[in-house]
C-alpha cells in the first residue's frame, strides 16, 4: 500500500499559531561593546539553547525562552544582530541563554555566529538545548522528558511523490545516493545523524530521572484516554530518548512510523524515536565545526526534549482535526516548558555549584576520581 510521506519536522502544541509572531529580536537597547584582547574575553559555562519565544522576553506567555530570563537571572544583554535574538546572561553564574530562531538553517547559524563572536570564551562551555517538542505517545507521556544520545536529520534525503512511487515502497522519502527507501547498503553519514556524548548524557539522566516532574489537572484527564498508548497515560517522567529534527511540521500514525524506521535506520538500531523537533541537527553540525576549529568542545553538548504534544492524533481524531486543534490548548505547552527549565536547570545549577571542577573535568570523569 502506497503511504503518503512529506519532509520531517516538529509537531509542538500551540506554537504553530504563534510562530509567526513569535520570534521577533529583544526590543531593549542593547549594549554595543565588544572584547576584542583575549584576556577581556567572558568566561561562559553554561550556554542554554532555546528556539522560539512568544511575545516579549518576559512578563506574558512564555516561550522557551522566557523562564530561562526571568528565573536564572539572565540580565546582562549583549547584542547580537548576526543571529535572531540578543544573547542574555547572568554574569555571576556564567550562564548565557540564547534563542536560535526555529528550524535546522537559524539554529546553525545561531550556533556558527555565537561560537565565532570574539567576545566570549566558549572553550570550557557546556551546551544545553532545552525545547519542547512533539513525543511518539508510545513512548512518554505530555510533560515528560528525554535525553537524547542519537540526533537524526529528516530533510537530507530523495523524495518521490507517493502516487508516483513503486507499489511496492512503503515511503517515497528515502536516503540521499540511494534508489529506494531503506537500503541495506547504508550510505556515507553526511549529516543525517549526530551523537551526542553518551557518558554526559547518562550523567544528566542520572541526575534528574528521580526529580518530581510538574504535571496538570487538564493534561491528566486528557491523557487517561489514551488507552491504546500505556506510557502516554503515565503522569510526567525523565527518560532517554533520542531526536528526529526536520523543518517540516508533521503529524500521523504514518509519519510516526516512518519517524521510528528512520532513526532506527541512521543510528544502526541502537536509537530510539521519541521526540520530534525541528532544530538540533543544525546545532550540532555547527558545534561540530567550532570543536574542529578549538573554539568549543562537543563533547560538553547536550539535548534535552520535553513533550509539549504528541506526534499522533488523539482517540477518535484525524491528523487533520488534530492539527486543527493544537492551537486551542496551552496547557501541553506550559507543562512542557516547566519540565524543561526543571529538568535542564537541575543540571545547568550542578555545572556551575562544581565549577571549580567541571571546568576541566567532565562530570562523569570528576565523579571517577
Amino acid at each position: 500500500m502506497k503511504i503518503v510521506l512529506k519532509t520531517l519536522g516538529v509537531l509542538c502544541i500551540a506554537t504553530a499559531v504563534a510562530i509567526l509572531s513569535a520570534c521577533g529580536a529583544s526590543k531593549e537597547a542593547p549594549s554595543t561593546s565588544i572584547a576584542v584582547d583575549k584576556s577581556d574575553k567572558i568566561e561562559v559555562k553554561v550556554v542554554v539553547v532555546t528556539m522560539f519565544e512568544l511575545g516579549e522576553d518576559e512578563g506574558d506567555t512564555a516561550g522557551e525562552f522566557q523562564l530561562w530570563k526571568e528565573r536564572a537571572g539572565l540580565d546582562k544583554r549583549f547584542a547580537f544582530p548576526q543571529s535572531h535574538h540578543d544573547l542574555f546572561m547572568n554574569e555571576q553564574t556564567g550562564v548565557l541563554g540564547m534563542v536560535t530562531g526555529m528550524g535546522t538553517a537559524k539554529s546553525s547559524s545561531a550556533i556558527m555566529a555565537l561560537g565565532l563572536d570574539p567576545r566570549f570564551d566558549l572553550t570550557k562551555a557546556y551546551w544545553l538545548v532545552a525545547g519542547i517538542s512533539g513525543f511518539d505517545p508510545n513512548d512518554a507521556s505530555i510533560g515528560s522528558a528525554a535525553w537524547a544520545e542519537y540526533l537524526v536529520d529528516g530533510d537530507l534525503g530523495h523524495e518521490i511523490d507517493p502516487r508516483e512511487m513503486p507499489d511496492d515502497w512503503e515511503f517515497g522519502f528515502f536516503p540521499l545516493f540511494t534508489k529506494g527507501p531503506f537500503p541495506k547498503e547504508k550510505p556515507i553519514n553526511q549529516g543525517e545523524m549526530f551523537q551526542t556524548n553518551v557518558k554526559l548524557r547518562d550523567w544528566a539522566f542520572e541526575l534528574t530521572k528521580e526529580l518530581d516532574m510538574p504535571d496538570d489537572a487538564h493534561i491528566a484527564q486528557e491523557r487517561a484516554k489514551y488507552t491504546q498508548y500505556p506510557n502516554a497515560q503515565k503522569a510526567p517522567f525523565v527518560m532517554k530518548g533520542d531526536q528526529l529534527a526536520a523543518m517540516t511540521f508533521w503529524h500521523g500514525e504514518v509519519l510516526n512510523q516512518w519517524a521510528n524506521r528512520w532513526v532506527d535506520y541512521w543510528s544502526d538500531g541502537k536509537g530510539e524515536f521519541v521526540s520530534s523537533a525541528m532544530e538540533d541537527t543544525g546545532t550540532a553540525q555547527s558545534l561540530t565545526y567550532l570543536d574542529r576549529a578549538g573554539k568549543v568542545d562537543y563533547d560538553r553538548f547536550m539535548v534535552l526534549r520535553t513533550a509539549s504534544n504528541f506526534t499522533v492524533p488523539g482517540p477518535g481524531l484525524t491528523p487533520a482535526e488534530n492539527l486543527a486543534a493544537e492551537g486551542e490548548d496551552y496547557a501541553g505547552l506550559t507543562l512542557a516548558l516547566e519540565s524543561a527549565y526543571l529538568v535542564g536547570g537541575t543540571v545547568v545549577n550542578t555545572i556551575v555549584n562544581n565549577w571549580d571542577r567541571y571546568a576541566t573535568q567532565l562530570p562523569y570523569e570528576a565523579a571517577e576520581k
